[in-house]
């Protein structure tokens, strides 16, 4: 089935970044746009505390079955912004190792964020996601 998100890759800017710079998808396209993926079990206890990139993974394995719910998948993600709770880099670096090697080639325009608190006790990361796909 074709995809409906067209990734696209600036050669004025760096090459630093590992990300699209930019990402595009046809006035067809159904938009879904996701709540943030939180790290969260079934009974809606936090998961992997103190533990970014477990949380991390966790809130992944929860994008991905809410993008499925929504007749979706990695691969029609258009954008993220990933937040952790944190003041310093390495941790937002191994939240983001780990988001990255998640979506793998499909490498979408990102955000990535240091913020002071997020809505849960014990959670340091969260995915907010927007996807477009195409219905048959």
């Amino acid at each position: 089935m074709p995809r409906a998100v067209q990734l696209i890759r600036s050669a004025s800017l760096s090459d630093v970044a590992e990300y699209a710079y930019a990402a595009t998808a046809p006035a067809e396209a159904r938009l879904i746009f996701l709540a943030g993926a939180c790290p969260l079990d079934a009974d809606g206890a936090t998961v992997a505390v103190g533990d970014v990139r477990g949380q991390a993974a966790a809130c992944v394995a929860n994008l991905r079955t809410a993008l499925k719910d929504a007749g979706a998948g990695i691969e029609d993600v258009i954008s993220t912004r990933v937040l952790v709770a944190t003041t310093r880099q390495k941790d937002l670096v191994a939240a983001w190792e780990v988001v990255r090697d998640a979506f793998g080639d499909h490498d979408v325009p990102s955000t990535l964020m240091g913020v002071t608190v997020l809505g849960y006790h014990d959670q340091l990361v969260e995915i907010e996601a927007v996807a477009a796909v195409l219905d048959a």
